[in-house]
């Protein structure tokens, strides 16, 4: 293998992201990389997330390209990842992860509870107006699309009081200094599940040499094993993006921590879990299930206390 080529979206933010990869699989790899730019439908449409279909609208032009034998790996937001595994593909490693928080970013240094009363905030996420109406019922929600530029701008144009981001994007793209004026806790605020996360997918099988080389360095476990817990109550609740949902999963003092919160679509109701788990080591293997004991027991809380009968699931109970 002389050439590694790595797919991904076209839009700044994919390619900034994806220049991290690329860096790393080359000082890892010792070869030449090259970037592959794939169209997404989700690119390309206007309509809201959730009417598009949510989690998936921007990872099956990658995979197709994947399966195509057009590039040898796919860079994802994990975040933006469906839960059940593709047929011919697996995730070959998973970064590292940034920042999982979100932001605000307001006109005149406001925060979120300093917005004045019935502001205009943008957000394309169910979940984030879920979780705006729950914090300050009296803003005006307004559903908007578009890359991180075109969000921000429509505040400095006055089109909107604020724009609810995610941290991780705007650190990639350097810009969280100049625009956030409010940084929502975890604790408060749970964001997606894998939020702040890459995944980088590959062909199954066992890869090439020096491409396995560079997915192993790469690979963070603690960040694989938190990001597994929260997806796994996604999955288990066979809920997508237009489902309002947060987790959040960290390792402290050898606990693997997670809490899940499911919100109604207007933010009138809510219920969380939280549960822990003591991983036999730190081994891969020990934290992959403790993940999946943690994240199994917080869907079930969330399913028996009424979880699907409020918020928009698929799962039956």
């Amino acid at each position: 293998m002389t050439v590694i080529r790595v797919g991904t979206r076209a839009s700044a933010l994919a390619l900034a992201q994806t220049q991290t990869i690329v860096n790393r699989i080359a000082a890892s790899a010792g070869v030449e990389v090259e970037i592959v730019r794939v169209t997404t439908h989700g690119d390309t449409s206007t309509e809201s997330l959730s009417t598009l279909g949510g989690t998936g609208v921007f990872a099956s032009a990658l995979r197709e390209a994947l399966l195509n034998d057009e590039c040898d790996v796919i860079v994802h937001s994990f975040k933006d990842l469906p839960t059940q595994a593709h047929p011919g593909l697996r995730i070959g490693a998973i970064p590292k992860r940034a920042d999982a928080r979100d932001v605000l970013c307001a006109r005149a240094g406001f925060t979120l509870d300093t917005l004045p009363e019935g502001a205009r905030v943008g957000t394309g996420s169910p979940r984030r107006v879920a979780q705006l109406l729950e914090r300050r019922p009296d803003l005006t929600i307004v559903d908007i699309r578009g890359n991180i530029d075109t969000r921000v701008g429509r505040v400095a144009e006055g089109d909107l009081d604020a724009v609810v981001l995610a941290a991780a994007g705007l650190g990639r793209l350097g810009r969280l200094d100049a625009v956030v004026t409010d940084f929502l806790d975890l604790t408060a605020w749970p964001t997606a599940p894998g939020q702040g996360a890459l995944a980088i997918e590959v062909r199954d099988g066992k890869p090439e040499r020096l491409l396995g080389v560079a997915l192993a360095a790469m690979n963070h476990s603690s960040t694989r094993a938190t990001t597994t817990a929260e997806r796994t109550v996604l999955a288990r609740l066979e809920a997508g993006c237009a489902a309002p949902i947060g987790a959040t999963a960290v390792i402290d003092d050898g606990l693997l921590f997670l809490t899940a919160t499911v919100y109604s679509p207007d933010g009138s109701r809510k219920i969380t879990s939280s549960h822990a788990a003591t991983p036999d080591s730190h081994s891969a293997p020990h934290l992959e299930e403790a993940a999946l004991d943690v994240a199994e027991r917080v869907s079930i809380d969330l399913l028996a206390g009424g979880a699907a009968e409020f918020a928009p699931l698929k799962v039956t109970v």
